[in-house]
C-alpha cells in the first residue's frame, strides 16, 4: 500500500529548481496526488474485477517507480521544471489507486470474523509508514543539499532526491515480492475455500448480476458518505495545525512545523495501539458500535477547540519588512506541517510571530489554550483510526461475496476528495472567518455524520446476514 511521500523536501525542491513555481502552484502539487489516487482507484478496483490481482498490483507500483525516477531527473530540463514536478506527483497518487485492489483482496480473503482484525492490521501498517517517513527524510537531510553528482547518468543523489529514490527501490522490491509471494485466494464468510479462484471470472468475465442487485446501496452510499466526513476532518485537522498554532501561541513557522511533526508522530504511534486495541473490542461490541463511539470522541475532540476564554491572541501589529518572511495566505495553507518558507530562514532573518492584522478575527477571538489544543489532539488520534478502520471493515461485509474492487475504489476516491476538499476548507472558512466559525462547521459535520448512522444503523450488516443466512453455498 502506498502512502505520500514525505513532501516538505519535495515542495523546497519545487521551488529551489523552478523559481517561478509560487505558493498556489506548490498547492496543486500537493492536490494532484489525491487527485490521481482519486481517478485512479476506480480503475484499479475494475481491472481486479476481471483479472487476477497481480496485474494491477504490479503495473501501479511500477507507475509509482517510474514516478519517483521521474521526479529525481525534474531539475534536467531548462525550462516548465514545475510541470514535470506535478506530473511526478499526480503519478505517484495514480499508483496510490491500488489500494482499492489491496482493500478488496483482504475483503475476498477473510472470513467475517478475521476481516476487522486484518484490515487493523493493515491500518497499522500505513500507521507505521506514516510514523517512518519523517525519520527516514530526516536521515536523508544528512546527505545535504549538494549530495553526490553522476555525471554519467546525470543523477544528483542528495537530501531531496535521496527519499523518492528509496521509495523507488521499496516499490522495485514490492514488485519482486508481489510475484514471488502473492497467491489469489478466496474464502466465503464462514471461511470456507473457494472451489474456483476465478469464480467471479467465469462464464466470459459476467457477474451474477442478480447478486450484485442484492447489495444495500443505500448502506453502501451510507459508508461512502461517512468514509468521506472521516477524512475529511482528519484532513482538516492535519492542515490547520500548524496556522493555528503560529497564530495562537505566535510561533515562528520553523517551530510550528518541528512541534506539530513531533505531535504528528505521536498520534502514529496512538494508532498503532488504537489498531490493535480495536481488534478485540470489536469481538464484543460489534463495528457499529465503535464507529458510532469513534465519531463522538471526533466530535469531542473538535468541540473542546472552541475558543471560550477571554485571552485573546498575541495580534501581529508590525509591517512585513524587506528580508522578513511573508505571512500565510490561503494557498499556502495548502500545505500542512510544512512550508518551503520555513526553510528558508537564516539567522539574519527574523520572522514576525502573532496573529496577523489582516485576519480580523484575531481581534475579537479569544485564543486557543494549549491545553485545549493537546487535549484535541489527543481525541482526535483516538476517534480517527477507530473510525477509519471501521469505516471499510463494515463496506467490506456490506458488499458482500462478489468481487468488491470497484466499490473499493469509490470508497479511496471519496477518501481523496476529502484530502482535496479538506485544505480548501480550511484556506477559506479559517483564514476569514476564524477557529470559531472553522470548528463549529466541522463539528456540524460530524453530528451530520452521527444522524446518517443513526438512520442506516440497522441496514449496515453483512451481505450474508442481511439474507437471514451465512453463505451455505460454496463461493
Amino acid at each position: 500500500m502506498h502512502h505520500q511521500p514525505c513532501k516538505s523536501g519535495q515542495i523546497q525542491a519545487c521551488a529551489e529548481i523552478d523559481p517561478t513555481a509560487d505558493a498556489s502552484f506548490l498547492g496543486w502539487i500537493i492536490a494532484s496526488y489525491s487527485i490521481g489516487q482519486m481517478v485512479a482507484s476506480p480503475l484499479f478496483g475494475l481491472w481486479s474485477n476481471y483479472r487476477p490481482r497481480r496485474e494491477p498490483l504490479v503495473v501501479s507500483t511500477a507507475i509509482s517507480v517510474a514516478a519517483n525516477c521521474l521526479y529525481a531527473y525534474v531539475h534536467l530540463p531548462h525550462s516548465h521544471n514545475k510541470y514535470y514536478m506535478l506530473t511526478a506527483r499526480a503519478l505517484v497518487g495514480f499508483g496510490a489507486g491500488n489500494v482499492a485492489v489491496v482493500r478488496s483482496y483482504i475483503a475476498g480473503a477473510t472470513s467475517l470474523t478475521e476481516r476487522t482484525s486484518a484490515m487493523a492490521n493493515t491500518s497499522a501498517c500505513q500507521a507505521v509508514g506514516f510514523i517512518l517517513g519523517p525519520v527516514f527524510q530526516t536521515c536523508f537531510t544528512l546527505i545535504g543539499e549538494e549530495g553526490i553528482t553522476w555525471k554519467s547518468i546525470h543523477l544528483q543523489l542528495n537530501m531531496y532526491t535521496a527519499p523518492v529514490l528509496f521509495g523507488a527501490l521499496l516499490g522495485i522490491i514490492n514488485i519482486i515480492l508481489t510475484f514471488a509471494i502473492f497467491r489469489e485466494h478466496r474464502v466465503d464468510d464462514m471461511g470456507r475455500q473457494c472451489n474456483s479462484i476465478n469464480f467471479e471470472r467465469e462464464e466470459g468475465g459476467v457477474l451474477d448480476q442478480d447478486a450484485e442487485g442484492n447489495i444495500d446501496h443505500v448502506a453502501v452510499v451510507a459508508v461512502n458518505f461517512l468514509f468521506f466526513v472521516i477524512l475529511f476532518v482528519f484532513a482538516v485537522f492535519e492542515t490547520i495545525a500548524t496556522p493555528l498554532t503560529m497564530d495562537m501561541y505566535s510561533w515562528t513557522r520553523e517551530k510550528a512545523v518541528f512541534y506539530n511533526g513531533i505531535i504528528l508522530s505521536a498520534i502514529g504511534v496512538e494508532s498503532v495501539i488504537v489498531f490493535m486495541v480495536v481488534k478485540t473490542l470489536s469481538k464484543k461490541t460489534g463495528e457499529r458500535a465503535i464507529l458510532h463511539g469513534g465519531l463522538l470522541i471526533i466530535l469531542i475532540g473538535f468541540f473542546i477547540l472552541l475558543p471560550w476564554g477571554k485571552k485573546l491572541p498575541n495580534i501581529q501589529w508590525q509591517e512585513i519588512k524587506n528580508n522578513s518572511v511573508p505571512q500565510t495566505t490561503p494557498s499556502e495553507m495548502v500545505m500542512p506541517f510544512w512550508s518551503f518558507r520555513a526553510m528558508q530562514l537564516s539567522s539574519n532573518h527574523s520572522e514576525p510571530a502573532g496573529c496577523p492584522i489582516t485576519q480580523s478575527w484575531c481581534l475579537n477571538t479569544p485564543m486557543i489554550y494549549l491545553a485545549q489544543y493537546i487535549s484535541s489532539d489527543i481525541l482526535i488520534g483516538l476517534g480517527y483510526p477507530v473510525c477509519n478502520v471501521m469505516s471499510y471493515t463494515l463496506y467490506s461485509k456490506i458488499l458482500g461475496p462478489k468481487p468488491q474492487g470497484v466499490y473499493m475504489g469509490w470508497l479511496t476516491a471519496s477518501g481523496s476528495g476529502a484530502r482535496i476538499l479538506g485544505p480548501v476548507f480550511v484556506s477559506q472558512i479559517y483564514t476569514h472567518l476564524g477557529p470559531r466559525w472553522a470548528f463549529s462547521l466541522i463539528c456540524g459535520v460530524v453530528v451530520l455524520s452521527l444522524l446518517v448512522l443513526e438512520i442506516v444503523y440497522k441496514r449496515l450488516i453483512a451481505f450474508s446476514v442481511r439474507h437471514g443466512r451465512m453463505q451455505e453455498e460454496s463461493c
